[in-house]
Formats: C-alpha cells, structure tokens, sequence
C-alpha cells in the first residue's frame, strides 16, 4: 500500500504486527514504544520525512488509552501523581514544539546530550538491577506483591480492592499506599520532571514514557507496577498537543512533509492499542527485574543510536 504523506510503499499487514510486537512489551514500563518505532519507520521503511516524529505520536494518541484503561481497571493509577505529570507535560511540550520549530531544525547536537542523559540513566538502572544492596528487601516486597495481586484480583483481571489509596496531596508532597507499602514524593520534584519531558518530547515528536518512568523508578524510587500507567498518561497528553501542533503549522510550511501520515498512524496506534492493553495485563505477572532490564536497554539502545547517528554512523 502506498502511503502518500509518508511518500513510502508497505505491506499492510507490517505497520500493526510490530506496533503490536513493540507495544506489548514496553507498555509493562510505562513506555508507549514510540521511541523503537521511530528508528523502524527510519531504518526499515525508510520513512525519513520530517513528518515522522508527528505520525508517531498519532501512534501514541491512538495506541495508549488501552493501555491506561488497564492499569485504572486493575486500581493502579494514582490519579494525583498521573495529573502532577499530565500538567506538568503540557507546557512543556508547546515549549519543545517552538524550539523544534525555530531554534533546532537540526537537532544534532541536542541528540547528543540527549544521549548522555539516557546513557546516564540506563547505567544507573542497570547498576541497580546488578547490585545486591536491599536485594532481599525487594525479592520479599516483590512477592508480597504478587500475593496481593492474586487475592485482590478476579479472574476476570479487574481489583477487587484498591490497590493504592493517596494519603496526602497538596503543592509540596504527594502520600500514597501501594498494596500496604507507603509513598511519598515531592510535588515539584515530579512537577519539574514532567515539564522537561514534556520539552523533550515536543522537540522529537516522542511521547517521554522513556525517559520519565526510569527517572521515577531510580530516583524516586517508586513502584514500576504504579509508575506505568501514569507515564503512558503523561505520554499521551504529549502526543495530542504535539500532533495538534504539527497539523496547524503543516500550512506554514508547503514545500515540506509536517503534518502527520494519518492513515499510517493509525495503522501503527490500532496495533499498539491491542499491545498495550495486553501489555499492561500481563505486566503484574513479570517479575519487576524483568521490566527493568527492558526500560534499562531502551536507554541504552537509544543513546547509542544517537551518538552513531551524530559521529555519521
């Protein structure tokens, strides 16, 4: 099928299958896939219009509601920690968008740092996942976890009890409970994470799951199980405004592809939705190590691939 904005010609059934494929495993992390996609639609379909990074986030819009829809049916969103990052995000992606727009229409050298921030936190990850400090701790919390899950949980998969309950919320911290253990979190701490993905995501046209689950997980040292649902949220709210923006300034711009390919992204969000939604099923099944290791190669995955691309390669 030949695809006119993307002004490339694939097989139908191709964009869905490694929609599906890709989502299914990232969305256990909070991570839409967009970040893998974008290299395949570059690489592999040879999909290098400037529109790409808006056809991605169509995947993001179309794909990622499954997702959340699965993790608020099972009762692990904390709503006050996915509205801190949702508005914390948007400002930031129209932020992004206008730096893309007029100040880095070669985004080289932000790559670059890009890069080293996400190598920084893929080996920080990876050196936590190594490392034998509180090991025990956390194979004991995992599998009380896991107990929990199953006496909480009908076989249709939806909780029979709420899995988190918010303690307190105001301008300076944000409590929580997560199945017993407590939580608490600075607000403007989150506040400010999320408003620098979201710039980040306005500038590359990706959603930032990538990079602001590892950031809570690490550094403040919340519970992957609760931590998905509210990125992919944050990613979400992302995508709308970015593919928003993309659209209206597609006129400005007539001798260049920006507005996004939409029968493509749809194509790529129907296969990411059925991903993520089973994804997000499957994901309190897989051990937190597991999810871990795959969010800690994303970033690792990723960075390399961007400092290749600077040095040529």
């Amino acid at each position: 099928m030949y695809f006119q904005t993307a002004d490339i010609e694939v097989a139908l059934w191709i964009p869905p299958f490694v929609a599906f494929v890709i989502s299914f495993f990232t969305s256990m992390g909070g991570v839409s896939g967009a970040f893998l996609l974008l290299p395949f639609q570059m690489s592999f379909i040879g999909y290098t219009n400037p529109s790409v990074s808006a056809t991605n986030q169509v995947f993001n819009v179309v794909a990622i509601p499954s997702g959340v829809y699965r993790y608020w049916r099972e009762g692990r969103m904390v709503w006050p920690l996915t509205w801190i990052v949702v508005f914390g995000t948007l400002p930031g992606v129209f932020i992004g968008a206008m730096v893309r727009v007029h100040y880095l229409p070669d985004p080289k050298h932000f790559k670059l740092f890009t890069a080293c921030v996400l190598l920084y936190i893929g080996f920080k990850m990876l050196k936590d996942v190594l490392g034998n400090s509180n090991g025990g701790a956390k194979r004991e919390n995992e599998a009380r976890f896991r107990e929990m899950v199953k006496r909480n949980t009908s076989p249709e998969g939806a909780a029979t009890a709420p899995a988190t309950t918010v303690t307190c919320f105001n301008l300076k911290r944000l409590g929580f409970t997560f199945y017993g253990e407590a939580y608490n979190v600075s607000f403007w701490g989150i506040f400010l994470l999320s408003f620098v993905v979201g710039i980040v995501g306005g500038i590359y046209g990706i959603g930032g799951g990538s990079i602001i689950a590892p950031f809570f997980i690490t550094f403040f040292e919340l519970p992957v199980y609760i931590v998905a649902g509210a990125a992919l949220m944050g990613t979400f709210v992302t995508s709308v405004a970015g593919v928003a923006f993309y659209q209206a300034i597609a006129p400005f711009y007539p001798n260049l592809s920006v507005a996004p390919d939409w029968m493509l992204g749809i194509l790529f969000g129907a296969g990411g939705m059925a991903g993520m939604y089973l994804g997000a099923r499957c994901q309190k099944f897989v051990p937190a190590k597991a999810i871990q290791w795959m969010l800690s190669g994303v970033m690792v995955f990723t960075a390399i691939k961007y400092i290749l691309n600077f040095f040529g390669y």
